[in-house]
């Protein structure tokens, strides 16, 4: 098969477990990144799928490739090809199909629970489990695009993802690793309280998001498995 195409707009932010995932399923993949001035392409030739990670820039801002980027997000979506984002991929994938990404309700840092819709496109792509805990870093959000199903929401955001046909936006991080994790606590010093009434009852400290790391990662593994395989059941092979 072709391989999944993955769009990094950060340097900081590749692929992480999601290339862990395919890795072991045996999917190839190849990284597209756009933080180098890679261009986006202009078809969908040689792509099995999109993945979008995620970027401390706003899908908002006048950067040259969110229009080529939407414009390619449009025909994978209209061919059914699988789509998903993560965070700023998925507020992308949003805007693409026409809904606003804005101002989140709440600056979302750290692990914190989202919660599982009653539907059955909720089921399909999440399982029977009522609740995850994930990884948030985010000050925006999207609405749900026309036609999407909302899948995961909680008190902070109340969308934390939508689906639609083989492809899947998710405002949450489902593909941090330790790596991923330390260096964005590094990079993000700034944006983390030392105490949550310092700046925002949504946001953690340095020490809370790092506290039992990999016991944290193992659960969001788990939530990860469930999402990329539904994800990839929708490739061509």
């Amino acid at each position: 098969m072709q391989p999944i195409s993955i769009f990094r707009f950060s340097h900081t932010e590749g692929p992480g477990y999601f290339a862990t995932f395919l890795d072991r399923k045996q999917v190839p993949w190849r990284v597209i990144a756009l933080d180098e001035g890679v261009p986006v392409p202009n078809t969908l030739d040689g792509i099995a799928g999109i993945g979008m990670m995620g970027g401390p820039m706003s899908v908002n801002d006048d950067l040259p490739w969110v229009a080529p980027m939407e414009a390619l997000l449009r025909q994978a979506v209209a061919a059914n090809l699988p789509v998903i984002g993560h965070c700023l991929g998925g507020q992308l994938l949003a805007r693409a199909l026409g809904a606003p990404v804005t101002r989140s309700p709440h600056v979302e840092i750290g692990w914190h629970d989202v919660h599982v819709d009653a539907s059955a496109l909720a089921r399909e792509w999440l399982g029977d489990a009522s609740s995850y805990a994930t990884f948030e870093w985010h000050n925006e959000s999207f609405a749900l695009p026309p036609n999407a199903t909302r899948v995961l929401t909680n008190a902070a955001c109340p969308n934390q993802g939508y689906a639609l046909g083989n492809s899947i936006g998710l405002q949450c991080h489902i593909e941090m690793t330790r790596e991923l994790v330390q260096t964005w606590v590094n990079d993000g010093v700034g944006e983390l309280s030392c105490g949550a009434e310092r700046s925002g009852r949504y946001i953690q400290s340095a020490a809370e998001i790092t506290a039992d790391l990999d016991a944290g990662l193992g659960r969001l593994n788990q939530m990860a498995d469930r999402i990329y395989s539904r994800w990839i059941a929708g490739l061509a092979r």
